[in-house]
């Protein structure tokens, strides 16, 4: 039988996260009890992502590299210059939420092209 995945963050303001990543990504925030940020919960509206919980945690985030990350997949199937247009009309949206941009990979015979950004609070993600 198959498991239903949830990915959870440790962070410092989990009501952010939320709110920044349900607009990334198109989900729908979960209720939480009125006044509480302890913890927040996000849904995919068409039941087919994995549910994301961002838990609010005392430490800081750590500079290590992230050993897991989102790819965020915003142009699937595309290649080329549509590609990275299509991907760098992304990457300007997800900017004014608050995202940051790192650095952009062109595409090869191997690989497609890929942004590299972070989210408010510096997890990095992939627009692929």
């Amino acid at each position: 039988m198959a498991k239903e995945l949830q990915v959870a963050y440790d962070c410092a303001d989990p009501g952010a996260q939320a709110a920044f990543w349900a607009q990334a990504l198109g989900y729908r925030v979960q209720p939480t009890p009125e006044g509480q940020n302890d913890w927040a919960a996000l849904s995919d509206p068409d039941g087919k992502g994995p549910r994301l919980y961002f838990q609010r945690v005392p430490e800081a985030r750590t500079e290590a590299k992230n050993r897991l990350h989102l790819d965020v997949r915003s142009a699937p199937g595309l290649k080329g210059d549509e590609r990275m247009a299509v991907l760098e009309a992304e990457a300007a949206r997800l900017e004014a939420l608050g995202a940051k941009r790192q650095y952009r990979l062109e595409s090869d015979e191997v690989n497609e092209g890929i942004i590299v950004m972070t989210d408010p609070e510096d997890n990095i993600f992939c627009l692929d």
